[in-house]
């Protein structure tokens, strides 16, 4: 075990896990914050008035959804813009998932597909997409409450013609559990932050699935969703990209969903995320020998490294814990909080704090969560850094042919 700790490998090891988070957080925030003080605009601010609202279409797949489906169209119904549709795909339920929208077919602005075959949720969003009136095609989960404004906060982003897609801000709704509220901060924190960021780097690693709009032509122009890919929104965002289009995120389009509430239902979630980016690396690996496409690097590399650090942590984590175990201090690592263990956890909670400042005008809420973000580098990164590892050979898999099919398995729908 002394011997390992004494290769060049560990200690290069040791100082890219020391100076991953340290860098990473420092560069997250300061774009972040350019970000927000350039395109946010001020508190309390109204979307732009026009009188030439194009047409959307909002295209719902659903798959065992009928827990969640009819307070979520509902809140679709109530959005607050003159010319919408919305398409419900029942992909395959057995659960009676139209059913429940009984009440609401009356509202002629609703339309239901139903399918018989569960082919995925990609595939459920591709058969919507040729049915559909609307220019602008925006994407919601079955369990999502858009906010009353969001269209009218995303659809004048596609005034410009090089946009492609403007993806939301989704908001945790049932911060019912501790580790509901750690999502909370997450999205504020981490995904919301990091957006922010590639926005200003001029490209993003994904929209998120739960809700994101898209020109109609260019969704057909780069083959719509890939229906074989795990996570088929990272993998629109990267064929757009590729293509020049541009994709926005827009923070003020708030969307609220739920998360899992159990440990076991995360990892499932987490891990299918992980496999997912893992096979949009394999298959975009041509971006980085190409300089047309070097904006996307910053993201490529970023991603990329993000795995490597991962495998630093459960690495060096599995060594330090076998030292212990055997009486023998390692190289490193203390039990005791020491200068770099202390100065990674409080620019940790430094971004996270920053995140939730930002976020706190869209969510009122996540200011009362931020005392949950100490127990973020200790518990989730763990967490995270676990399900990355898992989903290693992904990177070096063969892509299916097959469509990813699903199963839904909601929690907390009643909070």
């Amino acid at each position: 075990m002394i011997w390992l700790q004494m290769t060049p490998a560990y200690y290069v090891a040791l100082v890219f896990f020391a100076a991953y988070p340290i860098v990473t957080s420092i560069m997250w925030i300061t774009t972040a914050m350019m970000f927000r003080w350039r395109w946010e605009g001020r508190a309390g601010e109204a979307p732009p008035e026009r009188d030439d609202w194009p047409f959307v279409s909002v295209m719902v797949p659903a798959h065992n959804e009928r827990a969640v489906i009819e307070r979520s169209v509902r809140a679709m119904l109530a959005m607050d813009y003159p010319a919408f549709e919305v398409i419900v795909v029942d992909d395959g339920s057995q659960d009676g998932t139209l059913d429940a929208l009984a009440p609401l077919l009356g509202d002629p602005r609703l339309r239901t597909v139903r399918k018989i075959p569960n082919e995925g949720k990609a595939m459920a969003l591709n058969d919507a997409a040729p049915l559909a009136r609307g220019e602008i095609l925006l994407g919601l989960d079955a369990d999502a409450e858009p906010d009353p404004l969001l269209l009218r906060w995303i659809v004048p982003h596609f005034d410009a013609p090089r946009v492609a897609a403007v993806t939301g801000n989704p908001r945790v709704r049932n911060t019912t559990t501790f580790l509901a509220r750690l999502q909370a901060i997450e999205f504020s924190s981490i995904i919301s932050l990091l957006r922010r960021s590639q926005r200003v780097w001029g490209r993003i690693v994904t929209v998120s699935g739960v809700v994101a709009a898209v020109r109609r032509s260019a969704f057909f122009d780069v083959g719509g969703y890939s229906a074989e890919m795990p996570t088929e929104d990272i993998e629109l965002t990267w064929k757009l990209q590729k293509r020049f289009y541009d994709v926005r995120y827009e923070p003020r389009a708030i969307c609220w969903m739920t998360v899992p509430l159990g440990y076991k239902a995360l990892f499932r979630q987490r891990l299918r995320w992980a496999r997912g980016l893992m096979q949009v690396l394999r298959k975009h690996a041509d971006v980085m020998i190409t300089w047309k496409t070097r904006r996307l690097w910053p993201v490529y590399i970023e991603s990329s490294l993000s795995i490597v650090w991962a495998i630093c942590f459960v690495f060096l984590t599995s060594i330090w814990t076998l030292s212990y175990a055997i009486g023998l201090p390692p190289i490193g690592a203390s039990p005791i909080p020491n200068l770099w263990g202390m100065t990674i956890a409080s620019i940790c909670l430094l971004q996270l704090g920053v995140g939730a400042w930002m976020d706190r005008r869209y969510d009122p809420s996540i200011t009362r969560f931020v005392p949950y973000a100490v127990w973020y580098p200790i518990i989730y990164w763990a967490f995270l850094a676990l399900t990355s590892v898992i989903s290693l050979p992904w990177l070096f898999r063969r892509q299916s042919r097959q469509s990813v099919r699903w199963t839904t398995a909601r929690e907390g729908v009643d909070a």
